[in-house]
């Protein structure tokens, strides 16, 4: 599969193979793709080669909803999601008898409370907790990360957001939505940059609704096209199918 802008003569594509590595080293494979490159007038070439069985280690920031939480901790349990989470971390207090507690206590993995408030939102404690993570995945974290947050950490986070953005950026989306009276509604999940709502798109999903809903099946709809859709682009990535390219897009294999 590929992608291709005739307007920069740029081109993308995705292989997958499997090789011995005892008669192809990756020192050879480097040298080989670099050869490769040099013969089509290629400026780069990436080479990602990942583990048989990848599992890549992520902690889960979320707030106080908790069905993209709930969801991604079950596509752990099920396998659907090549990941090992590390740890929730959330700046809402769950009680011990919750579902989703119970399930962390039973799986031994980790819950993290930070209390955040506008002039402190423990960012310093959310980075010590998070430095051996793979990428960080934002599941209805209602929180804003800093530029600096964002640079210290250095690696991909994962952010879903109701809605097509840009339209009803910010809080309660779905109310912004409902109110407008739209017909379609969905989510997407994107990569988290300084400014809010507007890194690149990984996935995006929609749902139909109508003047029959109130805004408690509004909401649910909603609800399960964000499950749905960060899921997707979890495992995209995880998948190594998403190359981000120029200042705010993607392609997704």
């Amino acid at each position: 599969m590929f992608s291709c802008r005739k307007k920069r003569n740029v081109f993308y594509s995705r292989s997958e193979f499997v090789f011995d590595p005892v008669k192809w080293t990756r020192m050879q494979m480097d040298e080989d793709f670099l050869k490769l490159s040099k013969m089509f007038n290629a400026m780069t070439s990436v080479v990602r080669v990942p583990s048989l069985d990848p599992k890549y280690k992520i902690a889960v920031l979320a707030s106080k909803q908790d069905h993209c939480l709930v969801d991604l901790l079950h596509g752990w349990q099920d396998g659907r999601l090549p990941v090992h989470i590390t740890a929730i971390i959330s700046n809402h207090n769950r009680g011990p008898n919750t579902h989703v507690m119970r399930f962390l206590e039973r799986h031994r993995i980790p819950y993290h409370f930070l209390h955040t408030t506008n002039e402190n939102k423990r960012e310093g404690e959310i980075l010590d907790l998070v430095q051996d993570t793979d990428f960080l995945v934002l599941a209805r974290y209602m929180q804003i990360l800093s530029g600096n947050f964002l640079s210290t950490y250095g690696k991909d986070i994962i952010n879903i957001h109701h809605g097509l953005l840009p339209s009803f950026k910010g809080g309660n989306p779905s109310k912004q939505a409902f109110d407008y009276g739209v017909k379609l509604i969905g989510a997407t999940s994107h990569f988290v940059i300084e400014e809010l709502d507007a890194g690149p798109i990984i996935e995006q999903m929609v749902e139909r609704v109508s003047h029959r809903d109130n805004l408690r099946s509004f909401v649910q709809k909603s609800e399960d096209v964000e499950k749905q859709c960060l899921a997707k682009a979890i495992k995209s990535y995880c998948e190594l199918r998403v190359l981000p390219y120029e200042q705010n897009k993607t392609v997704v294999f």
